[in-house]
């Protein structure tokens, strides 16, 4: 028997080889040579600098190589198994082993990120890889993997989110203290056992006054404002004296903390590390510091990240003052042209001034050394040419259209750089008057925001697949929303849905009643047969009756046929009766017949027909106080309200109002083809500011109206749509009825808007009158009365 393998050379010519099989021989030396090599192979993956190991097909742990042991602290006995969970970080094991079970479930080759304990007790991220080994059928018998340490590759993503967000706050106007702040937020909750603070030089360069200090006690604070600047004033006095990093890894023993070591150590400060904040020309503006409550020597990683820090803030404080010196600059354009001119060109921003009709007049140094144009480029207006040609087209006219209205504006633009590549810039127009309030100039400067666009993009897509989990979360059903109070009546619907009951549901007008009932029969026992809706108000009251149960053939006028009605269609499944509180006092009779008997008859006949319908109704009446009145039957009022459901309206579900305005901008940009990316936190405000009146049916009104006027990607409304209009004065005071002798067609006319044209009904102007609708209709046709012509608007 021969063996045949083919390979290729090393010209890719095809190589066939013959081999004959082995002999006993030939396998009893190669077991030999198995064991001797074997531990050689085991001592190779205990040295590598790699955290290694092999778990069986259930995914737990055969082997661990001596470096995981070294690592973690634990024993080959304690790894086995599950024993390695232990030294996973208790917030993200859950998660860690929920991953490790679905890759396992999967067979394929898959990658993890949790924290490691470390021997010493520290967490480090670390990236675990697992590759399946497979017999000769295919089956897994192995699973070997690795782990990476990417800690600092985390921290370096977090810094840059953190400087992405200071670029965004500096490019919003936000308030240097205010961007400092969220910079110390974001480094301690990078690292849970720090307490960071910036601290900024004062005028005369002799003292350090704290600006940012979230988690800084109170006491402490007191105690060193202002911290004057010498060699000896603790690390961040020392720091700005020496223009130079400052390390105290032991508060207690270290001369530098000689002055304040007794009131740092009651407020339980250990160490302390500081850096100091220098500008491009080395003056310090002040000073990053890091506060721990032990004894701490910093890592690489930890002098990375005081490192990184401090340079966002050194970008967030220059970036204030070079916009304090831009604002200055503008202030003394009137005195001398020269002189600002030459403050321009001392300025790093890109700046170009612009004629009141466009036109190009002047850029500054930075422009020309940045697009390599000269200035008599700029004016025979060549400086166009160093803009995107996609972005001239899309924001010309939009351009040309805020110049003429002579107010701030600000787009974003690709802008070439000498070397021929494009790179996003922020760019901000500012329109400069004479005495009189004309403009006569317009001036622009560009900030380069490349890498926050970058980032941005990056950040989009885990933003929209975020946003979709958050909708689909807080969706039952078509029901959006998580706020307390709609949570209660989510738990209400899903406790009455399996049951029978007949539920009574509560509401202002939109607040999607009908949604709810939609909700109760899709998952209750009915949910396969059908769902019946009937709007009692729409239906004329002479054929109520006829639609909710049926006629036969010849029950009056016009019944050529046997007609089934609602409740015969809706049988064995749910019959939805809306605005309840309209159904005439004749037709309630008949319907408290069917909620207790479980029976109907047709108009037209007098055999009862047995039906099994669950009953869902709804109002935004108040029943009580109908009962009270006479216009609702109080015996049919107890058997609707057997599970009464009250739904919130919008004004008391503010929590709510972000997710509905994304779920319906998504809706309705899908359905108009329009990609709407973000929403106005202005706009936000103002719908949850807003009263809503019409609940959620006004909210979807507004949206729809928006979306359609949309032209960008951002979502905005015109805050006019959602201020208060004034009521509007009825167009007739009807005085008050009395008896149908005085003054018949006004008595007549007064009742009629009154009800606001209805004729029949409780609530119509027959029973307001006292009299039967037909005796009404008769008069008014007599008398000329149109009903629609008094209705009161």
């Amino acid at each position: 028997m021969e063996c045949r393998a083919v390979t290729l050379d090393h010209s890719g010519e095809r190589v066939t080889h013959v081999a004959s099989p082995p002999s006993r021989g030939d396998l009893e030396n190669a077991l030999t040579e198995a064991k001797r090599v074997d531990p050689d192979l085991r001592r190779i993956i205990d040295t590598i600098p790699v955290l290694a190991w092999c778990n069986l097909p259930d995914g737990s742990v055969e082997f661990a190589n001596q470096r995981w042991h070294d690592y973690t602290g634990l024993s080959p006995e304690g790894t086995r198994g599950w024993g390695w969970t232990v030294a996973i970080h208790a917030d993200d094991l859950e998660t860690m082993t929920g991953k490790w079970q679905a890759l396992l479930a999967s067979g394929q080759t898959g990658e993890i990120e949790a924290r490691l304990r470390r021997y010493d007790g520290e967490y480090r991220w670390f990236l675990f890889r697992a590759e399946p080994v497979r017999d000769n059928h295919g089956n897994i018998f192995k699973w070997y993997g690795a782990n990476t340490d990417i800690d600092d590759r985390k921290r370096a993503e977090a810094l840059l989110a953190a400087e992405t967000r200071t670029l965004e706050m500096i490019a919003n106007g936000a308030r240097l203290a205010d961007i400092l702040e969220r910079l110390c937020a974001t480094i301690d909750a990078q690292a849970g056992n720090t307490i960071s603070a910036v601290m900024l030089m004062d005028a005369d360069r002799m003292r350090l006054w704290p600006v940012a200090r979230p988690r800084l006690p109170k006491g402490w604070i007191e105690a060193i404002t202002p911290l004057k600047i010498g060699p000896g004033i603790g690390s961040c006095g020392s720091a700005a004296f020496l223009k130079q990093r400052v390390i105290v890894s032991d508060i207690a023993t270290d001369p530098l903390w000689v002055d304040y070591r007794d009131v740092a150590l009651s407020y339980g400060f250990r160490a302390a590390w500081s850096q100091p904040l220098l500008s491009k020309d080395q003056q310090v503006l002040g000073t990053f510091g890091m506060y721990y409550a032990d004894p701490r020597t910093p890592s690489a990683t930890d002098l990375r990240l005081i490192e990184g820090a401090g340079h966002i803030a050194v970008i967030a404080i220059e970036g204030e003052r070079s916009q304090a010196a831009l604002t200055r600059a503008f202030e003394e354009i009137t005195k001398s042209e020269a002189e600002l001119r030459a403050i321009i060109d001392a300025i790093p921003q890109l700046i170009v001034a612009i004629g009141a009709d466009g036109a190009f007049l002047y850029a500054n140094q930075a422009v020309v050394d940045y697009t390599g144009l000269t200035t008599e480029d700029v004016r025979s207006g060549s400086l166009r040419e160093v803009f995107h040609p996609e972005d001239f087209e899309r924001l010309r006219d939009e351009r040309d259209a805020a110049i003429s209205r002579g107010v701030p504006f600000e787009d974003e633009r690709r802008v070439r750089r000498r070397d021929g590549q494009y790179r996003w810039h922020l760019i901000h127009y500012n329109p400069l008057r004479d005495e009189a309030g004309n403009v006569i100039r317009w001036y622009a400067t560009g900030t380069d925001i490349e890498d926050r666009r970058r980032s941005e993009d990056r950040l989009r897509n885990e933003t929209l697949a975020l946003r979709e989990d958050i909708v689909r979360s807080s969706m039952f059903d078509e029901i959006v929303g998580s706020s307390e109070v709609l949570r209660r009546v989510l738990s209400q619907v899903s406790k009455v849905s399996p049951t029978d009951s007949t539920v009574l549901i509560l509401g202002e007008t939109g607040t999607g009643k009908e949604l709810i009932a939609r909700a109760i029969h899709k998952r209750s026992r009915r949910s396969t047969r059908a769902f019946i809706r009937v709007n009692c108000a729409a239906i004329p009251p002479s054929l109520i009756a006829s639609e909710l149960f049926g006629h036969e053939k010849g029950a009056f006028t016009g019944a050529l046929q046997r007609r089934l009605g609602r409740f015969e269609a809706a049988d064995g499944g749910t019959i939805f009766l809306d605005e309840i509180g309209d159904l005439p006092a004749e037709t309630q009779i008949a319907l408290l017949r069917v909620l207790q008997e479980r029976e109907i008859e047709r108009v037209g006949s007098s055999h009862p027909t047995t039906v099994d319908v669950r009953v869902l109704a709804a109002t935004n009446r108040d029943l009580e106080t109908a009962v009270q009145s006479g216009a609702f039957r109080q015996d049919l009022y107890y058997r609707l309200n057997v599970f009464p459901i009250e739904i919130p309206p919008l004004r008391e579900r503010v929590d709510d109002i972000p997710v509905l305005v994304e779920y319906l901008i998504e809706r309705y940009a899908k359905k108009a083809g329009k990609s709407i990316r973000t929403i106005k936190k202005q706009t936000v405000e103002l719908f949850q500011a807003y009263d809503w009146p019409g609940n959620v049916r006004e909210l979807q009104n507004v949206i729809e109206r928006a979306v359609v006027l949309c032209d960008g990607e951002t979502f905005a409304i015109d805050q006019s749509w959602l201020q208060g209009k004034p009521s509007q004065p009825s167009a007739r005071m009807p005085r008050p009825v009395t008896t149908l002798a005085e003054g018949e067609k006004e008595l007549i006319e007064a009742a009629l808007a009154a009800s606001s044209g209805r004729i029949s009904g409780p609530l119509g102007a027959a029973a307001k009158l006292g009299i039967p609708r037909q005796t009404l209709e008769s008069k008014m046709k007599a008398l000329h009365i149109d009903r629609l012509a008094v209705r009161v608007p």
